[in-house]
């Protein structure tokens, strides 16, 4: 029997016989770890980007920096610039255009989320695309061949980087799993990424547009910190671990690298019962769970295995079949229908999240949740066979299941519900 939840100190009890805990937890609770990662902080001396009479310059020509290059590529609005901070506030303009490169790259690497909250109002859209833009380049740092930017740091030879990743890696108590050039280069760039996440939270301005939109929007809907923070955790932990034992240590996983997203966006969406934060996590656990199954094939390629290894043992299921062969293992479909029965069980959870939220808001999880929920429906149809060819949505799927869901948070009245209830039962509209 697969079990369900690990035993993590959560906001509030869950199934499964979850742990709570208060939610008034202090630095004293943090552990060593916590506490470096938590203690990194942009020098309060970095250099003035600009000078005001610069600053005004580029709010003059802000309407003429473009986004995208001749040959259709992103361009970053201020890499000309060479120091890290300003320490003015920046003008308007800046801060629009730092929200376009935000939405011109949420457009760009994420046609499933942006489709979900491309109908938000203004603000909440524009905040959701920063939002997504510092994930997805922490994530392409940690699993891609991102080079971020950091002007002035010094890079690998940084003597902050260089104690910080020391502690680190007697912290974690095992090495990377990476090769050497590649280690140093990650980790290097994770730490001053931490470090320009900390400009969202002090009275300086980072230079570089993801953190600058993100500092607006973290002003406007006060989300904390540790969400952030955690995140980048996830990727750091991505440079030391391949493996998962249990599946404890899958949820800890999913927890920093999509609970914390889910609970970066509620704070956007807006709230007042306090259990939509264990709904939110909830949310993140779904759909974590279902990409781990969706891309099995792709992360064994990548010497990767997120299915916890105790549970593929007693399957009788090997590392070696993951590569397709496991499809002929008269064990994986039953696995994977078992892995997907657990997986719905957070998306339950998930639902519950919904009428927490205003109903202007509520479509943009709601779609996404559809989507996920589709893409795990599909695996099941197919067998568990995620080798033959990446199991996604077409771009009808998308619209169509946007569209369905739309009308339901947005324009159906509310006594209609159990009507659509009924139809979702059938097959016939979403479940969302």
């Amino acid at each position: 029997m697969l079990e369900r939840r690990k035993p993590l100190d959560l906001l509030f009890p869950l199934k499964g016989n979850a742990k709570s805990r208060t939610g008034n937890e202090n630095n004293e609770s943090l552990t060593t770890l916590q506490r470096l990662r938590a203690g990194v902080v942009l020098a309060g001396d970095a250099v003035k980007a600009v000078s005001v009479t610069a600053m005004e310059a580029l709010r003059e020509g802000a309407t003429f920096i473009g986004l995208v290059s001749e040959k259709n590529e992103l361009v970053d609005p201020f890499e000309h610039l060479d120091a890290p901070i300003w320490s003015e506030m920046p003008p308007q303009e800046l801060l629009k255009l730092a929200y376009g490169y935000c939405e011109e790259l949420t457009i760009r690497e994420a046609g499933n989320f942006y489709h979900s909250f491309k109908y938000l109002p203004d603000e909440q859209r524009q905040a959701m695309c920063s939002v997504y833009a510092f994930c997805r380049r922490a994530d392409d740092i940690a699993d891609g061949d991102w080079s971020d930017r950091f002007p002035g740091s010094g890079g690998e030879e940084n003597i902050e980087a260089i104690a910080y990743r020391e502690e680190l890696e007697a912290l974690q108590d095992r090495g990377t799993i990476l090769d050497e050039a590649s280690y140093l280069n990650k980790i290097t760039q994770l730490f001053f990424f931490r470090k320009k996440l900390s400009t969202c939270y002090t009275d300086v301005y980072s230079t570089d547009p993801v953190f600058l939109a993100l500092k607006d929007t973290v002003d406007r809907y006060k989300i904390p910190r540790d969400v952030f923070d955690d995140l980048i955790s996830g990727m750091e932990d991505d440079l030391y671990n391949n493996r998962y034992r249990s599946f404890d240590e899958l949820y800890n996983y999913c927890y920093r690298v999509a609970s914390v997203v889910g609970l970066m966006c509620i704070e956007i969406y807006g709230y007042e019962d306090p259990m939509a934060r264990k709904y939110a996590e909830s949310w993140g656990i779904f759909m974590q769970l279902t990409n781990v199954l969706r891309d099995v094939g792709e992360d064994i390629e990548r010497d990767r295995v997120y299915l916890p290894l105790d549970e593929l043992e007693s399957n009788g299921i090997s590392e070696k079949e993951l590569d397709g062969k496991v499809v002929l293992n008269k064990t994986w479909e039953p696995y994977c229908y078992h892995y997907a029965k657990r997986a719905r069980t957070y998306l339950e959870e998930a639902k519950q999240l919904l009428p927490l939220l205003p109903r202007r808001t509520r479509y943009s999880p709601a779609a996404m949740i559809a989507f996920y929920d589709k893409i795990l429906r599909q695996i099941e149809k197919q067998q568990g066979d995620v080798f033959t060819k990446r199991v996604k949505l077409n771009k009808v799927q998308k619209m169509s299941l946007a569209a369905a869901v739309y009308v339901r948070h947005r324009l159906l009245p509310r006594f209609l519900d159990p009507v659509w209830s009924g139809l979702a039962r059938i097959g016939l509209l979403p479940s969302v």
